[in-house]
C-alpha cells in the first residue's frame, strides 16, 4: 500500500540568500508549474519541449521554491510589498526519510486480535505491523513470526485470560453470536476448556471462570454454567435455549453461538487473542522522517529487521520502510539558481539530482550525476536570465512576480550602478517595472533604506547578509558585502564587523576573510580583512598600499566582476 507522491522539485538558491537568489528561485518555479499546469489542460508537450528536463511531465510534479538560509531586510521587504510568501528554508538538500516511498500502512490497535492483524498483513504484502494507540503513537509492533508463535501456545488453556482477551474479538474470529452478556468484557481468569468427556468428568473438570466450548448438549451448558464459566461457546449452529440464557444472564456467564464445529473452534479460538499479549514492546527502532537517510542507513544494514517504523516530527506513526526501499529510493531533486559552486550551496548537494542550473556567475565546482540543462549568461542578475525564459515560453509575467524580479536585478547591479549591469539587465527591469506599476528610482531607494538599518542588525546577521565562501589553486577564502546608499552607517559597523570577522576566521578555519561595505551612491568600497596573508593579497590585487586591517576602493562596487577576479588571479600566481 505505497502511496504516491507529488514529485517535488526545489528552486533553490546560495546560502545567505540575497533579494536574487530568493527572488528568481521564487519566479522560475512559478514558471515551472504554469508550464506544467497549461500542458495538463491540453497544450502541447512539443511547445515546451526544450524546457523540459526529464519526467517533468508527470502529473505528480510540483516546483517548490527554496532557500538556503534566512532572508535580508531587503529581501524581506520586496516579499512583502508583492506579495510572495517566504519560500521554504532548507538547511540542507540531503535525502531525507520523507523523501522515500514510505509504506503508508495504517497502525492497529492493541486490541486488535491476531486474526485481524493477519488478515491486514495478507492484504497489505507486508510481515510487519505498528500497534499504535489513539493518537498514533507507538505502542510496540507485530510481526509475521510473533503471530506464528502464538500458534505454538495453543496448548498453554490459560492464555485467553492472561491475555486478557476482549469478548468482542472472539466473536470477530468465530463469526459467532453474542446472545448473552458484553462484548466489551474480557477473559481475565479461567482456562480453556473443551467438553466432550461425560457429564460427570465435565462437572468435575469446569471451574469458575473458565471459558468453554460445548456442543449442543443442555446438560454440559447447564453444568458449565452451574460451575460458574465466565463463557460457554456453543458450536454447530445451535441455539441457546431460553433456559440457558436466564441462568448464564444470572450467574454473569457470557454464551456465545458460532455455526463452526467444536474442532475448528477449538483450533481457531487462540486467533483472538489480542496482539498487545504479543506485540514487541522495547528495543523498537523507529525513525523520524526529518532524519538523513546517509544518518540512518548502517543502522538499517546492522538489524536483521524486515521493517523500520518512521514516525513524524510529533513522534506520530506514519508508515514504514525496509532495506529494500534503500536500492529503489529517490532523492531529492534541486534546481540551482544564482550559483554553481558547491561552497555556496545548500549542504548535501552532492547527495542530491542537479536537475538543472540557472547562473550568471562564472562555472564553478558543483558535479552532477548526469548531464544536466546549464543555463549561464554574462549578465548582471539571474532574475533577468529567468525573464527570458518567460518570454522563449510566451508564458505573460503576472505583476507580482514582475515586481520581485526587477526588485532583484536593482538589487544585483546596485540600480544600474555595477560594472556587472549590463544594457539587457537595464532593459528587463525596465520593463518589469512597467508591469510592476513602480517607479524604479523610488522603490529602489526605498529597498535600499530597507534593507540598510545595519544599527538595528546583530553581527552575524550583518555578517551572513550577503557572505559567500570562494577557493583559488586550493586556498579557501570568504567574502561579504553590505551596501548602503549612507557612508557614515556603513563606516559605523566597521569596528563591529572586524572584530566578528576574526571570530568567524577561527570557528571555520577560513585563512582570510574578506568585507565589502559598498556605497552605492559614491560607488566605492571599503574592504576590510583578516588573515595572515590578506593583507599583501590586497595590496598586490590593487597595486595600492592598505592600511592595518581595511583599503579604500573607488570605483569598486562588484564582488563578481571587480573584486574576485583579481584576488583570484594573485592567488593563481
Amino acid at each position: 500500500m505505497e502511496v504516491k507522491r507529488q514529485k517535488e522539485v526545489y528552486v533553490i538558491g546560495h546560502k545567505n540568500p540575497d533579494t536574487d537568489s530568493v527572488c528568481s528561485a521564487i519566479a522560475y518555479a512559478s514558471l515551472k508549474n504554469e508550464i506544467l499546469a497549461r500542458m495538463h489542460q491540453g497544450e502541447s508537450v512539443e511547445r515546451y519541449q526544450d524546457f523540459l528536463v526529464e519526467g517533468e511531465e508527470s502529473a505528480n510534479a510540483v516546483y517548490v521554491p527554496a532557500r538556503a538560509g534566512q532572508i535580508n531586510t531587503e529581501t524581506n521587504y520586496v516579499l512583502k510589498k508583492f506579495q510572495q510568501k517566504v519560500p521554504e528554508y532548507m538547511s540542507a538538500i540531503r535525502t531525507q526519510v520523507g523523501d522515500i516511498n514510505i509504506r503508508r500502512i495504517p497502525g492497529i490497535a492493541a486490541d486488535y486480535s491476531l486474526k485481524k492483524a493477519w488478515e491486514i498483513m495478507r492484504q497489505s504484502e507486508t510481515s510487519t505491523l505498528a500497534v499504535v494507540d489513539d493518537d498514533r503513537k507507538l505502542q510496540g509492533l507485530i510481526t509475521i513470526s510473533d503471530i506464528a508463535g502464538a500458534y505454538m501456545s495453543v496448548l498453554d488453556n490459560q492464555i485467553l485470560s492472561e491475555a486478557c482477551t476482549p469478548i468482542a474479538n472472539i466473536l470477530e474470529t468465530l463469526k459467532g453470536e453474542l446472545v448473552v452478556g458484553n462484548a466489551d468484557k474480557r477473559l481475565t481468569k479461567g482456562k480453556l476448556v473443551v467438553s466432550t468427556a461425560t457429564l460427570s468428568v465435565i462437572d468435575e473438570f469446569i471451574k469458575e471462570d473458565d471459558l468453554v466450548i460445548l456442543g449442543n448438549r443442555y446438560e454440559a451448558q447447564l453444568s458449565a454454567i452451574e460451575n460458574r464459566a465466565s463463557c460457554i461457546i456453543i458450536c454447530d449452529g445451535a441455539k441457546a435455549s431460553r433456559t440457558i440464557c436466564k441462568l448464564a444472564e444470572e450467574n454473569g456467564c457470557a454464551v456465545i453461538c458460532t455455526p463452526a464445529d467444536t474442532y475448528t473452534v477449538t483450533r481457531s479460538i487462540n486467533q483472538s487473542i489480542p496482539v498487545s499479549y504479543f506485540m514487541i514492546k522495547e528495543g523498537i527502532i523507529s525513525f523520524r522522517e526529518s532524519d538523513f537517510v546517509a544518518d540512518i542507513k548502517p543502522i538499517m544494514l546492522n538489524k536483521r529487521h524486515r521493517d523500520f517504523l518512521i514516525v513524524d516530527d510529533e513522534g506520530c506513526y506514519t508508515g514504514m520502510i525496509s532495506r529494500r526501499t534503500l536500492i529503489d529510493m529517490n532523492t531529492k531533486k534541486v534546481i540551482l539558481v544564482d550559483h554553481n559552486e558547491v561552497d555556496q550551496a545548500a549542504d548535501g548537494v552532492d547527495e542530491a539530482e542537479v536537475m538543472e542550473i540557472i547562473d550568471h556567475h562564472k562555472l564553478g565546482t558543483v558535479e552532477t550525476i548526469r548531464p544536466v540543462k546549464v543555463r549561464n549568461e554574462p549578465v548582471g542578475c539571474t532574475a533577468t536570465i529567468v525573464y527570458e525564459m518567460y518570454m522563449e515560453n510566451q508564458i505573460p509575467v503576472s505583476k507580482e512576480i514582475a515586481g520581485i524580479l526587477c526588485a532583484a536585478i536593482l538589487s544585483d547591479t546596485l540600480m544600474f550602478r555595477s560594472p556587472t549591469c549590463t544594457e539587457m539587465d537595464k532593459m528587463v527591469a525596465e520593463h518589469l517595472a512597467e508591469i510592476a506599476e513602480i517607479d524604479i528610482e523610488k522603490f529602489a531607494m526605498k529597498m535600499f533604506e530597507e534593507g540598510s538599518q545595519l544599527r538595528k542588525k546583530a553581527d552575524s546577521e550583518i555578517f551572513y547578509q550577503d557572505y559567500k565562501k570562494f577557493v583559488a589553486s586550493d586556498t579557501p577564502y570568504g567574502v561579504g558585502q553590505i551596501t548602503s546608499m549612507n557612508r557614515e552607517e556603513l563606516l559605523s559597523v566597521q569596528d563591529r564587523l572586524l572584530a566578528y570577522m576574526e571570530s568567524a576566521m577561527n570557528e571555520t578555519g577560513i585563512p582570510m576573510i574578506f568585507f565589502m561595505l559598498t556605497d552605492i551612491l559614491k560607488e566605492s568600497t571599503r574592504l576590510l580583512f583578516v588573515g595572515n596573508d590578506a593583507k599583501m593579497l590586497v595590496e598586490n590585487s590593487f597595486r595600492k598600499e592598505a592600511e592595518a586591517n581595511y583599503i579604500d576602493l573607488e570605483g569598486v562596487v562588484s564582488r563578481k566582476k571587480q573584486l574576485i577576479p583579481k584576488l583570484t588571479a594573485v592567488l593563481q600566481q
